[in-house]
């Protein structure tokens, strides 16, 4: 996520902080709404609801941090009506982000902030760079298995959907995918896109989703035809890449995704219980 968006991001939230008689914080929920980009009010309330059963399931009252309140507001013409709203400690507000979209980079950064106890940008920054490779390392593995769908669907068959893969990577690496493990001393039974960071994640992404696209626009019904055009949107990609001085092959690989998903699950928990601390006191 870019520098600058991360500073309008916690700009935003911190704008909409508020504090009771008892200094407790707060955030209201028809503000959040509009931070996290729901457009429409029952989305968000469904939200809301998944929310209050987390807290529940965390044996907290939900009561305790979710409190329905009423405010005032202008309709024009001098007069003002009462509209219902929801007061969130930061409890709350971290759970209402844990139950959104994380691909959602309103969302990714909220639930970054809500967690943490501190405030330091580089610590968000840091925390919103792991959940950007996680989300994009799952959002990979949905458009491979949605490719995989549809050469079954216009083949009949996928059998040979591990080996062709091999030939996709050649196209984006200029080696083999047993070349490249051995290069970075990936295990030969872990997958390599594991390893890859988020840049790398997207562009392979990127070309499957051109695949699919192309695949069902043109309606082609053989492996061979649709390994080629996948073959053909890696090398273009590569060359995208490479022309902005970015080589796949020397692309430096980052921790396996799956001690990274580890860590974001533990940090968050003890993120959690020092929030629920916090909020006893």
């Amino acid at each position: 996520m870019e520098h600058a968006l991360i500073q309008r991001l916690m700009s935003n939230f911190e704008s909409v902080m508020h504090r009771t008689d008892d200094g407790v914080e707060f955030r209201l929920a028809r503000e959040l709404q509009l931070l996290l980009w729901y457009t429409k009010r029952d989305n968000f309330v469904e939200v809301i609801g998944k929310a209050k059963q987390s807290c529940k399931t965390s044996w907290s009252l939900d009561s305790d941090h979710f409190a329905d309140v009423g405010k005032m507001v202008d309709v024009g013409s001098w007069a003002e009506r009462q509209i219902s709203d929801i007061m969130l400690t930061r409890y709350a507000c971290y759970l209402v982000a844990q139950n959104g979209d994380p691909r959602k980079p309103e969302i990714a950064f909220a639930q970054t902030y809500f967690a943490v106890q501190t405030r330091k940008f580089e610590v968000i920054q840091q925390k919103l760079s792991l959940y950007e490779r996680v989300v994009a390392r799952k959002k990979l593995s949905e458009t491979e298995s949605l490719l995989s769908k549809v050469i079954f669907e216009q083949t009949k068959s996928d059998k040979n959907f591990a080996l062709i893969r091999s030939k996709w990577d050649t196209a984006l690496f200029g080696k083999t995918t047993k070349e490249m493990k051995s290069k970075r001393g990936i295990k030969p039974t872990q997958p390599l896109a594991d390893f890859m960071p988020t840049i790398l994640l997207k562009a392979k992404d990127f070309a499957t989703e051109i695949t699919i696209y192309n695949a069902k626009q043109k309606n082609m019904g053989t492996e061979e035809q649709i390994s080629d055009e996948h073959i053909t949107n890696n090398i273009s990609v590569r060359k995208t890449l490479v022309s902005r001085g970015i080589v796949p092959e020397n692309v430096v690989p980052e921790q396996d995704i799956k001690k990274v998903e580890r860590k974001i699950i533990s940090e968050n928990k003890k993120s959690l219980k020092g929030a629920k601390k916090l909020k006893k006191k």
